[in-house]
Formats: structure tokens, C-alpha cells, sequence
């Protein structure tokens, strides 16, 4: 059964001591003023967006193959194939997230496609472009572009074979994850997107592949139909790669740049704002759609 298991995407790296603390929603900090200067923005790739059209409006998910280059090329051949064209959000739970990419409806079905071997964590070097907003005892959080993630720090680049460290994305506000079963090599075509932080009460014990992150539509993500099951469910209306949109019909996505110093600018005037409570998952990466 492809049911969503409540497991912590940290799990591999980190003792339990260490784990980013599940909390509720909270009011976010006023959002800082952006830049206007054109070097401080990035195109994201049109071949890493994916396009969900929802019947309660559009959602922009930024892929991320350098985390789960098996998990995303599985997510492109379904939204190429039309697969998720039409299919129900059928678990959603408010404050938490909306699992959908089942076509069955009911959390036990997926594609004629093997499952998936799982990519809960992934090895970066210093060409990718990560930057660390908080420091801890044996790891640091950032951003790779708009995904949030947990590393180890980079001076251990220099004692391991590779020249690599650990990271493993986090299931912060718009992350989008695989549903798997039991398994954890039982991940085949649902996912599920985040709407806030894990409930407090819920309890994290394994783990999950994340392979992107909504950069436009999270008001939607968080206005679909809730329960378990959904009564007269929200669906996926059309799902598509960006780049497959008809050039005169295809919108520019623009991020702000996380190496830049405006982004600093925004981390330093949220983690101000949060104080002792802050996180990674409190900075939101300003995004155009043009």
C-alpha cells in the first residue's frame, strides 16, 4: 500500500537530539524588501519545473536532481506520459501536507513502473551551490537554490574518499516528497507536498526522499481539501514539465539568488524576527513569475 508512512527525512545523519524540531504553524515575519538588481536573480531551468494545475489554481514545484535524480526523472516521465492528469488529492491533513499521484483514489495504487530505490540522502561537493545559514554540532543547514537542506559541514570534504559530504533535504513548508510503503524502496508515483512544518504530535522515525520544492502556489497547496479520505477531493486538473509548455504560453520563473548578499539580507532580518525559534524553514526564497 503506498500510504504516506510519518517518517523523519533526518534520520540517517543525525541523533535524535540533533533532529529539526517538528513545530505548528506560525504567523510569518513581515517579508523583507527584495532586490531590484537584475544580478541578484537566477532563471530556474524550465526542464526542472514542474507545472501542477490544480482545481484551486497552480503550483510551480522546482526539481531537484542533484538530491533524487532517480525520483525526478520518474516525476517527468509521469507528467510526460499524462499520468497524473486528473488525479485526486486523497490524503490531505491541514497543517501538514497533500497527498496526491495515486490513481486509484485511495493510497494504494501507482504506475506500471518498478519502484524506486530510495534517495533519502545524497553526497555534494564544493561546485554545488550550497549555502549554510546555521551552524550546529556536526552538520549545517542551507540552501541548494530554493531546497532546503541538512549537510555535513564542508571542511569534512577534505577527510572523505570523495571529496563529498552528506545532505538530505527537509521537510520544510512547499517540500515536495515521495509516499512510499513499508519499504523504503516502495516509492513509485505519489508524492505529497508540505504545507507547513510536521505537527508537533506526530512522531518522525524514518525516512523519506524529497526531490523538490515549491517556488509559486503555495496558498494553493495549503487551500486544497483536507481529510483522510478527501469527501469530493481536489485534483490535478494538468501536470507538465515547464519546458514543455508552448514557448508563447511558458512563464519565466525567477528566483532570488541564495549566494547573493539580498538573500543574506533576508536571512538575517527573519532570523531577527523568529529569534531563538529560528530555522531554515522559516526563510522563504522570493520568487517571479513573469
Amino acid at each position: 500500500m503506498n500510504r504516506l508512512l510519518i517518517a523523519s527525512a533526518l534520520g540517517l545523519m543525525l541523533a535524535p537530539g540533533l533532529a529539526l524540531a517538528a513545530k505548528p504553524a506560525t504567523p510569518a515575519p513581515a517579508a523583507p524588501a527584495v532586490s531590484a538588481n537584475p544580478a541578484d536573480w537566477r532563471e530556474i531551468d524550465p526542464e526542472n519545473v514542474l507545472v501542477i494545475d490544480t482545481s484551486k489554481g497552480r503550483i510551480m514545484v522546482e526539481m531537484m536532481p542533484v538530491a533524487a535524480p532517480n525520483h525526478v526523472e520518474r516525476v517527468k516521465r509521469l507528467a510526460r506520459e499524462h499520468f497524473y492528469d486528473g488525479i485526486k488529492f486523497h490524503r490531505v491533513i491541514d497543517e501538514f501536507m497533500d497527498q496526491t499521484g495515486d490513481p486509484q483514489g485511495t493510497g494504494s495504487g501507482g504506475s506500471t513502473y518498478p519502484n524506486l530505490k530510495a534517495e533519502f540522502t545524497f553526497r555534494r561537493d564544493e561546485k554545488t551551490p550550497f549555502t549554510g545559514i546555521i551552524s550546529a554540532a556536526g552538520h549545517v543547514d542551507g540552501f541548494i537554490d530554493n531546497f532546503a537542506v541538512r549537510s555535513r559541514p564542508d571542511g569534512q570534504m577534505m577527510v572523505t574518499a570523495d571529496h563529498k559530504v552528506l545532505a538530505q533535504g527537509l521537510l520544510c513548508p512547499g517540500a515536495a516528497a515521495m509516499a512510499r510503503t513499508d519499504d523504503p524502496d516502495g516509492a513509485n508515483s505519489q508524492f505529497f507536498l508540505m504545507r507547513q512544518h510536521s505537527p508537533g504530535e506526530v512522531q518522525l522515525p524514518g525516512d523519506y526522499t524529497t526531490w523538490g520544492r515549491v517556488v509559486s502556489g503555495l496558498e494553493v497547496v495549503r487551500s486544497i481539501k483536507t481529510g483522510e479520505p478527501v469527501k469530493d477531493p481536489d485534483i490535478m486538473t494538468k501536470v507538465q514539465i515547464l519546458a514543455d509548455m508552448p514557448q508563447g504560453s511558458r512563464p519565466k520563473v525567477m528566483m532570488l539568488d541564495t549566494k547573493s548578499a539580498a538573500f543574506q539580507g533576508i536571512v538575517d532580518k527573519t532570523r531577527a524576527a523568529r529569534g531563538a525559534d529560528f530555522s531554515v524553514c522559516d526563510v522563504d526564497v522570493p520568487t517571479q513569475v513573469k
